[in-house]
């Protein structure tokens, strides 16, 4: 072992000490405040100081100590992300996990952290913003599930916190937002109903209270009013649950009972495939399913699920990469993501020439 090599296997903590910046300073032979700078990619250091306290750094295993760095940038290196639904939608709906699977290949490379909090809408949603802000646990936010007149905005901004949103608030709003057009998806699917025959099309949609859901509606009647066929809308809370409770309702209704169901996300669509084979119904001779937000699974189920495809991993990195941006006063602009497109698969088909044959009335267990 040459002397180097036994003074950087010092240096890099041998025996359990952690290399600091003084070990990566004295190994590159420059100041400790030159290489603060070269590490938190400040603007004043020459191309080969920077490559070799880069290099030094390499060769020492040196990382950053997130707490110390907190403290001398009056930083948090963190951002938050609040979902204010219950704990079983969140657990059960696959947008969430693959949405901060995104977040975090952006955070994780920027030596950043997300710091998740599930809450209930209201008094305690907004004392954990307060919470968050005030322990100075988070650097920014990002916000979901925009609501008419949120009244998030106008709090983050009161306490200080960068944002993104997901989607354009219907308020004036200081942060920049990060968009799809989930619409385009939606009327395509209508049209793509209506081009297999179905006059009689039903719409399974989420709170009126969410932008979004509140946009796939309006996309979805529109859609039908535009080509004047049968259309009824049915509002739940997203949950699977719901979405068997509003499947039952309308198979229960034979005068008035739909061809085909538009879901407003996969795990009510998948509820409500399972009501309809257990009412007797066959998807999708006797009627046609569709999902939205096209999930692994729904290419797994049988039928394979007929679903509205957003690129949701990269909404959540986007998203993490703006408010970071946002984080660091760089200056941003809204983003548009390509917009929603309907990928078909089995559960969509040709209307049937006449109404299916009255099945037995499903209950609650489909049983």
């Amino acid at each position: 072992m040459t002397e180097r090599d036994a003074e950087t296997q010092r240096r890099s903590g041998a025996g359990g000490a952690r290399p600091t910046i003084a070990d990566v300073a004295r190994l590159a032979g420059v100041s400790k405040g030159l290489v603060s700078f070269a590490l938190n990619d400040r603007p004043g250091v020459s191309a080969d100081s920077r490559d070799r306290i880069l290099s030094a750094a390499a060769e020492l295993g040196w990382s950053p100590n997130m707490r110390a760095r907190s403290l001398s940038t009056n930083r948090a290196f963190a951002i938050g992300l609040v979902i204010a639904r219950e704990p079983d939608i969140v657990a059960a709906d696959p947008f969430f996990p693959t949405f901060m699977a995104g977040v975090e290949t952006e955070l994780s490379g920027a030596g950043q952290a997300l710091v998740l909090a599930t809450v209930t809408p209201g008094r305690q949603e907004a004392d954990t913003y307060r919470s968050l802000a005030l322990d100075k646990r988070i650097d920014g936010v990002i916000l979901t599930d925009l609501r008419a007149d949120d009244e998030r905005i106008a709090l983050i901004g009161e306490l200080g916190l960068a944002a993104v949103t997901l989607g354009h608030p219907d308020t004036d709003s200081p942060f920049p937002a990060v968009s799809i057009d989930d619409e385009a998806g939606v009327t395509a699917t209508v049209d793509h109903l209506v081009q297999l025959g179905h006059r009689s099309i039903a719409h399974v949609a989420g709170p009126s209270s969410m932008l979004h859901a509140a946009r796939r509606r309006r996309a979805f009647e529109r859609a039908a009013d535009a080509h004047g066929i049968t259309a009824r809308t049915v509002e739940t809370d997203f949950s699977a649950t719901e979405g068997a409770a509003a499947t039952r309702h309308l198979l229960g209704d034979v005068a008035e009972r739909p061809t085909a169901i538009v879901y407003s996300n996969d795990p009510m669509a998948f509820a409500g495939l399972a009501v309809a084979q257990r009412a007797g119904l066959s998807v999708p001779r006797d009627l046609s399913i569709t999902g939205f937000d096209n999930t692994d699974l729904a290419e797994h189920v049988y039928p394979s699920l007929t679903s509205v495809a957003t690129d949701v991993a990269a909404w959540g990195a986007i998203a993490a990469r703006v408010l970071l941006a946002t984080i660091a006063s760089e200056p941003v602009d809204n983003t548009d993501l390509p917009p929603a497109r309907l990928v078909t698969r089995e559960s969509t088909s040709h209307a049937p020439a006449s109404p299916a044959p009255t099945p037995p009335a499903p209950t609650k267990n489909g049983r």
